[in-house]
C-alpha cells in the first residue's frame, strides 16, 4: 500500500484529474446518456463520490452526515450491498440532481475525506481508499469513452489541440519459448483481487506481433468482403453483427472522399497506419481467423510485457487521446482468455467482493491499457474485461500465431 501521506497527495490530484476530464464539456454535455453502455458524465462524477462517502466516511468518521438520503439510489452502480440502486439504461433520464449540486457534493466528500485523513485514519480506511483512488482511474477513463460516444452523436470536437504523435508501425514478432511461468501479481503493491493469486501455468512456443492490427490492415478485411464471409465468425458473433447491421469498426462513416473517422478530434479522414480501435472481440477474433493469426491468451501477453521495455508515453498523462503502437497505454487488446478466477482465487466478504468477482460470466480478458488509463494506475497483471460484443471502449488488437 501506498504511504500515508501519497495516497493523500494522489486523493487530491485523482479528485482533480476528473474534474479536468470534463473542462471541455458544457453544462448540456453532463446529462447525456447515447447509448446503454454510456453513462452521463455527471453520474460518473458523483458514483466516484458516492464511493468515498459509502466505503469510508460512514463507516469510519464519526458523526459523519451524508449529503442526500436519494443519492445512494442514485449513484451506486451495482452493489447489492448497499440496497436499491438506479437501473444503468436509465441513468440518462435523470435531469436532478443538477450539476452544480453534483459538484457540491463533491466538495463537501472531499472535505470530509481530507478531515478524516488528518485524524489517524485507520489501516483498512487507507486500503480502502487506495481502491477508491483505482476505482476513480477506472471511471476517468470510462468518462473519455463516454464523451467520445456522446460527442460523436452530436459532431462536437473534445479537443482542439491535437498532440503531436510519432506513430511508427514495427514489423516482425516476438518469439517465446514453450515453459512453465509465474502469472498474476506477486507483490506488496496495489492490485485488484481479479489479479491474484499468483500461480504458474505452461505455455506453449507462441509469436506475438510487435504492432498491432492498423486500420489499413482492417480496411482490407472489409474490401475483402470479411463482414460477410461467415466461416470467419463465431455464431454468437455473427447473430451480433447482423441483428446490429455492423459492417465497420464504431467511429467510421464512408464519405464521397474515402472512409473517416470520429475521435476525440473531431472527424478526420481514416489514418491507415493508426492501429484500429473500437473492436468487438467478435471483430477481433473474426479478423484474426482471416489474417490466418490467432488472438494472444492473456497469459502469453502478459509473459510478453515481462520481458518487453519501452518509452511508456502514451498514458492518459501524455493528452494524446490517440492510439500508439506501444505495447502498453495505446489500445486495450482483446485476448483469447476467458475472464474467469485464477486458481486458488478467494472472493472477498461484502460490497468489496462484488467489484471484480460477481462479473466473472461471459466476458473476455483485455490486456495493456490505453491512451485514458493513468499510468499510476496500470499494472501488467492488470486484467481488464468486457463483453464479447462491447466496442465503445478503446479497444484493438494485437495478433499471435503458434511458433
Amino acid at each position: 500500500m501506498e504511504s500515508f501521506l501519497k495516497l493523500k497527495e494522489l486523493y487530491q490530484t485523482v479528485r482533480k484529474t476528473s474534474l479536468d476530464i470534463c473542462a471541455p464539456l458544457q453544462i448540456e454535455d453532463y446529462v447525456i446518456q447515447s447509448c446503454l453502455e454510456v453513462s452521463p458524465p455527471k453520474w460518473h462524477l458523483a458514483h466516484t463520490t458516492w464511493f468515498y462517502e459509502t466505503l469510508i466516511l460512514k463507516p469510519y468518521l464519526d458523526g459523519y452526515e451524508e449529503f442526500h438520503p436519494d443519492y445512494n439510489t442514485y449513484f451506486n452502480s451495482y452493489y447489492k450491498s448497499f440496497g436499491k440502486h438506479w437501473l444503468r439504461d436509465q441513468r440518462g433520464i435523470l435531469s436532478r440532481p443538477r450539476v452544480s449540486h453534483i459538484m457540491e457534493y463533491r466538495s463537501y466528500v472531499d472535505q470530509k475525506v481530507l478531515e478524516y485523513l488528518n485524524n489517524t485514519p485507520s489501516e483498512k480506511a487507507l486500503e480502502i481508499l487506495e481502491l477508491g483512488l483505482h476505482h476513480e482511474q477506472q471511471h476517468q477513463e470510462l468518462l473519455l469513452m463516454d464523451i467520445k460516444n456522446i460527442f460523436s452523436v452530436n459532431n462536437v470536437t473534445y479537443s482542439l489541440e491535437k498532440a503531436p504523435v510519432v506513430r511508427q508501425t514495427p514489423e516482425g514478432s516476438w518469439k517465446f519459448n514453450e515453459g512453465v511461468y509465474e502469472f498474476g501479481h506477486n507483490s506488496n503493491d496495489f492490485s485488484y483481487d481479479n489479479e491474484a493469486p499468483a500461480h504458474k501455468d505452461y505455455i506453449h512456443s507462441f509469436e506475438l506481433d510487435k504492432s498491432m492490427v492498423t486500420n489499413g490492415n482492417y480496411l482490407q478485411f472489409m474490401e475483402d468482403g470479411g463482414y460477410d464471409k461467415e466461416l470467419l465468425w463465431l455464431s454468437d458473433g455473427l447473430t451480433y453483427i447482423k441483428e446490429n447491421k455492423i459492417d465497420s469498426p464504431l467511429y467510421w462513416q464512408k464519405s464521397q472522399e474515402g472512409w473517416i473517422e470520429f475521435s476525440l478530434y473531431g472527424n478526420n479522414p481514416l489514418d491507415l497506419n493508426a492501429p484500429v480501435s473500437h473492436l468487438s472481440y467478435y471483430e477481433a477474433q473474426a479478423y484474426a481467423l482471416w489474417a490466418g493469426k490467432r488472438l494472444p491468451t492473456e497469459f502469453e501477453w502478459e509473459l510478453a510485457a515481462k520481458t518487453i521495455e519501452e518509452n511508456e508515453d502514451s498514458f492518459l498523462e501524455a493528452n494524446t487521446f490517440t492510439p500508439t503502437q506501444n505495447l502498453r497505454g495505446s489500445l486495450w487488446q482483446w485476448t483469447a482468455s476467458s475472464y474467469d478466477p485464477y486458481p486458488g482465487y478467494g472472493r472477498e466478504a461484502g460490497a468489496l467482493g462484488e467489484y471484480n468477482g460477481k462479473f466473472m460470466c461471459n466476458q473476455r480478458v483485455l490486456k495493456g491499457g490505453s491512451f485514458g488509463t493513468a499510468k499510476w494506475h496500470y499494472r501488467d497483471t492488470y486484467r481488464n474485461f468486457f463483453y464479447p460484443n462491447d466496442r465503445w471502449q478503446f479497444s484493438g488488437l494485437r495478433l499471435a500465431k503458434d511458433a
